[in-house]
């Protein structure tokens, strides 16, 4: 049984209606419409198999959910330099954030060293998606004890207009001032993001519970 078949016995065209509105980039066409539970089982299901190694060799799929499934296992793979070939490959195919956000492979947190350069190459790739990975990645791996001021630049100097790309700096700037409040709070006095970023940033860092009522106080004043 393919992918596709084990996706099709999940596909709700009521389902594929609603995700159809959060994916406005990607046809309605290509969209099966199965919710996230059912691709990571399948994923769990096939991971290791002959299957699933030639599944990953299918490049490009035709459905979203297939790309889902594909980054999925991808995320799952144990070996570290096999994970980043997988990832390298298939990051070029990513054509829509759902895809890109789903997927943290569990290796990358047992190697930040090695993931470290090639982090910093995908968020100066001139691809939306590779760019958005990689600052995904960033945020998730290196605003901990491995974090140093550095990377705020890193993510601050990406510039273009594309929206998901816009969005992801300002969730990565929120993030920070959740988790490294000191070092990212001059971004915003001196504000060194663009002005859309800036707001978004504050606005989703006053959303969240992470942040003090007392740096979201402060905040609201730089806007």
């Amino acid at each position: 049984m393919s992918v596709y078949e084990r996706l099709s016995e999940f596909k709700s065209d009521k389902y594929r209606d609603f995700q159809s509105k959060l994916v406005p980039n990607i046809s309605k066409d290509v969209i099966l419409g199965v919710k996230t539970p059912e691709m990571r089982q399948i994923a769990k299901d096939i991971k290791g198999t002959k299957e699933a190694e030639d599944f990953l060799k299918e490049l490009p799929h035709k459905y979203y959910e297939e790309n889902l499934v594909h980054f999925f296992l991808i995320a799952a793979i144990k070996d570290f330099d096999e994970c980043v070939e997988a990832v390298e490959t298939f990051l070029p195919y990513v054509d829509c954030w759902p895809v890109c956000d789903q997927a943290s492979p569990n290796v990358f947190k047992k190697n930040h060293k090695k993931i470290l350069p090639l982090i910093k190459k995908w968020i100066y790739s001139d691809h939306v998606y590779t760019s958005r990975f990689g600052m995904r990645m960033l945020m998730n791996e290196f605003l901990g004890d491995d974090f140093k001021p550095e990377y705020l630049e890193w993510v601050a100097s990406v510039k273009g207009e594309d929206y998901y790309i816009k969005m992801m700096i300002a969730w990565y700037f929120a993030t920070a001032l959740a988790k490294q409040y000191d070092a990212s709070i001059v971004y915003f006095e001196e504000k060194r993001l663009e002005s859309w970023t800036h707001k978004k940033a504050i606005q989703k860092a006053c959303e969240s519970f992470r942040v003090t009522d007392e740096h979201k106080e402060y905040l609201r004043t730089l806007k």
